[in-house]
């Protein structure tokens, strides 16, 4: 079966669990089924050695389960308005990906979570765009007839879902939030059935 894969770094669970709504949404979507997947921490004094298999949540994406995906969702919390150092080490390895072409044509979506309200969402989900762009992605955000997008006190942009998690990441997703997770799995599953 194809499937979507669901790509996040997460530091205190919020963009993990936007992650499994984004899941949740592409696994409505007859035919296609979502793969989590996750990067490991980097260490600003050395590489660390993580083990194979994390301790908990989703395990480590492998160069397979990135050049193989119908469909690609790109999840980060914001570091200065940026996507974090830990997701752009990953996509700095997947220059054979980039040669060889596996990305072209796949669609892609992105989201975020914030600890407060100006943040720096929208440009972490534009930066995390860059990198799909060049390996020729076909980038989608959540159009106006997402109806909570016109309604969301929190997070929720047309580049993609968001989510505020406040000032000690503890504010959990919101049933807006939730649904716009959804919507963005739902999309980008339906176009990759579309496309193929």
């Amino acid at each position: 079966m194809s499937y979507i894969l669901v790509l996040y770094y997460s530091r205190y669970g919020a963009t993990a669990e936007m992650a499994r709504q984004v899941a949740r949404g592409v696994e409505e979507v007859a035919g296609m089924e979502a793969r989590l997947r996750t990067v490991p921490a980097v260490s600003a004094t050395c590489e660390a050695v993580e083990p194979q298999v994390p301790a908990q949540g989703a395990p480590y994406c492998t160069a397979e389960d990135f050049a193989h995906c119908a469909g690609l969702a790109l999840g980060s919390p914001t570091r200065f308005g940026n996507m974090a150092a830990a997701l752009k080490y990953f996509l700095d390895s997947t220059g054979a990906q980039w040669l060889s072409g596996a990305l072209i044509g796949k669609p892609a979506g992105v989201f975020t979570s914030t600890s407060s309200m100006h943040g720096g969402q929208e440009t972490t989900l534009i930066s995390m765009m860059l990198p799909l762009l060049h390996h020729g992605m076909l980038l989608l955000g959540l159009p106006y007839s997402e109806p909570e997008l016109l309604h969301t006190h929190s997070g929720g942009t047309p580049y993609g879902p968001s989510h505020l998690a406040g000032k000690d990441s503890n504010i959990p997703l919101n049933d807006e939030e939730k649904r716009l997770c959804r919507a963005l799995g739902r999309r980008l599953a339906s176009t990759a059935v579309r496309l193929s």
